[in-house]
């Protein structure tokens, strides 16, 4: 056996402790790639008895990912929630500063340790991995201030390895993009709203339906900076019409195409000249 088998054994092992471990788990579920994987897992080493797959359902999140969620969740057997969530009411979320994930998750870990404490679940646990450990995340404090464990963290899994064994469980999103909250396409410091949101959903709901992928469209005010994956960017040229009025019967007046390309954290560029709001105390 090589090498890297062996050490991807090693992490399968170390998931499976984990979750035995916590015994009976809540599941942030956000129909994604990472959260669905944990969800099956979880439910094939404690038995769906011993899961609940939790999905906060707001306007940040979009309408394909509650689907996605939601037909898996039925698809595999595991065990499935929806909750209300209400982030968009603090101003400090609102107010869109490079923390605004503190706010978001401190909403969804305080909801789901409500019903892990009323449903008698044992751990709250998040579908964080080994690729997030360097990066920007602001959610993360909400989740340690909630005692919210990650077992794909603790086991050291990266993407790469979480894609592997979702392949090989069957799962469809086992190569489905990242597909972080709508939020995210705003700018810091450019005000969250339902509308806001509302319009991003719509035009990149429009360029799915045109094949792209791996792609964002960023909310600049009137205007909409479009970022796709290099592998896919060259499809853009013959379709410009097309992408052209997506973007703009989403609402925009402009459309650029920014010819970097979609990369992670392009949000966070130049993040050290950018305020960050108090987390803690009063509204």
């Amino acid at each position: 056996m090589a090498v890297s088998d062996t050490t991807n054994g090693d992490k399968r092992e170390r998931l499976r402790g984990i979750l035995r471990e916590c015994g009976s788990v809540v599941i942030g579920y956000s129909g994604g790639v990472d959260s669905v994987f944990l969800a099956k897992v979880a439910t094939d080493v404690l038995g769906a008895a011993h899961v609940l797959a939790v999905t906060g359902k707001s306007d940040s999140v979009a309408s394909w990912m509650e689907d996605t969620a939601r037909e898996v969740a039925a698809g595999f057997g595991i065990p499935w929630l929806e909750v209300e969530t209400r982030e968009m009411d603090d101003p400090r979320y609102a107010a869109n500063p490079s923390n605004r994930c503190y706010f978001c998750k401190n909403e969804l870990w305080g909801r789901l340790s409500g019903v892990a404490r009323e449903r008698g679940f044992r751990t709250v646990i998040d579908g964080a991995n080994a690729d997030d450990a360097g990066d920007h995340r602001p959610g993360a404090v909400a989740a340690e201030e909630h005692a919210v464990r990650s077992p794909l963290l603790e086991a050291g899994m990266t993407k790469a390895d979480i894609r592997e064994w979702s392949r090989e469980l069957g799962l469809p999103t086992w190569d489905q993009p990242a597909a972080p909250c709508l939020a995210s396409r705003l700018p810091y410091g450019i005000a969250v709203t339902p509308e806001r949101l509302k319009q991003v959903e719509r035009a990149e709901l429009a360029l799915r339906s045109l094949g792209f992928r791996d792609f964002r469209v960023r909310h600049h005010g009137e205007v909409a900076r479009l970022e796709v994956h290099p592998s896919e960017i060259a499809r853009v040229p013959p379709l410009r019409a097309r992408v052209d009025q997506a973007v703009r019967d989403a609402g925009f007046r402009r459309v650029l195409l920014d010819l970097q390309g979609y990369r992670r954290g392009a949000l966070n560029e130049g993040l050290a000249a950018t305020q960050l709001v108090q987390i803690g105390g009063a509204a």
